[in-house]
C-alpha cells in the first residue's frame, strides 16, 4: 500500500459518505490497509461484555475505520481542504504543502 498522506493527530475533512463534510481530528492511521479512523465519523454500536476486572458491559461506540481516500487534510493556514504536495526546506528536511496556499507543515 502506498503511504499515506495523512498521521495521527491532523485535522481532515471528509468527502465521501454518510458523514461527508464533517472535520475532525486523525485517532488513528492504518497505513498497511490504507484507512484510517476519525474522530466521531462512522461510529458503530458494539455489544461488549463485561470483564473479569469490574469494567462494565454494555452498548458501546466504536469508530470505525474509514479509506484515506475519503478524507481530505486542511491547511492550518488557510483552513481549506487541500490535497498535498512535497517539497524539501532549506533544512533538508521533506515537508508536506498546501496545493492552494503553499503553507508548509
Amino acid at each position: 500500500m502506498a503511504k499515506l498522506n495523512v498521521k495521527k493527530g491532523d485535522l481532515v475533512e471528509v468527502i465521501a459518505g454518510k458523514d461527508r463534510g464533517v472535520r475532525a481530528e486523525i485517532i488513528q492511521a492504518l497505513p498497511k490497509v490504507g484507512k484510517v479512523v476519525v474522530e466521531g465519523v462512522a461510529v458503530a454500536k458494539k455489544h461488549q461484555k463485561p470483564t473479569q476486572y469490574g469494567e462494565q458491559g454494555g452498548i458501546i461506540d466504536k469508530p470505525m475505520p474509514i479509506d484515506v481516500s475519503n478524507v481530505q487534510l486542511v491547511c492550518p493556514k488557510c483552513e481549506k481542504a487541500t490535497r498535498i504536495g512535497h517539497a524539501f526546506g532549506e533544512d533538508g528536511k521533506k515537508y508536506r504543502v498546501c496545493k492552494k496556499c503553499g503553507h508548509q507543515f
